[in-house]
């Protein structure tokens, strides 16, 4: 839930922004292009944070070295949450950040299914997880391609 809250909260305060008048935030893709970003260093830092521990539980059996995906993911969180608030690199950046969730998502869904916790707290359940990818690919896609 976070990464919702990061996401709608920072591009709320980055419009705010720019209609306070900040000129860089006056516009819908900047704000959103940052707003992403900020979900993606949030996420990226759990990698290697107290929630590493959890992230590693996460990865499904069938894919070895989990330790190395979670901090390979982690990495790969950083480099497009540069790349999206590049305009002439942001739809790369969008398209990499797709396939990473993507690639990601069978942890959520190995979490999902076992109960596993985060931090002490349940995994989210599977429907409400799918429900949140969707607005995170919604965002990326947008914020990569809208003009």
């Amino acid at each position: 839930m976070a990464p919702l809250i990061m996401l709608v909260g920072s591009l709320l305060l980055f419009r705010l922004t720019g209609y306070v008048g900040w000129a860089y935030f006056d516009d819908w893709t900047t704000s959103l292009r940052f707003a992403v970003a900020l979900m993606f260093l949030l996420t990226a830092s759990a990698h290697w944070g107290k929630r590493r521990p959890d992230l590693i539980r996460m990865v499904p059996p069938a894919f070895p070295k989990p330790e190395l995906l979670v901090t390979l993911t982690g990495w790969l969180e950083i480099i497009g949450a540069v790349g999206i608030v590049i305009p002439a690199v942001s739809p790369y950046a969008a398209v990499g950040l797709v396939l990473l969730l993507a690639a990601m998502f069978p942890a959520n869904v190995h979490a999902a299914r076992r109960r596993l916790t985060l931090a002490g707290k349940p995994a989210t359940p599977l429907l409400p997880r799918t429900l949140l990818q969707l607005v995170f690919l919604a965002a990326v896609l947008l914020a990569g391609f809208m003009k």
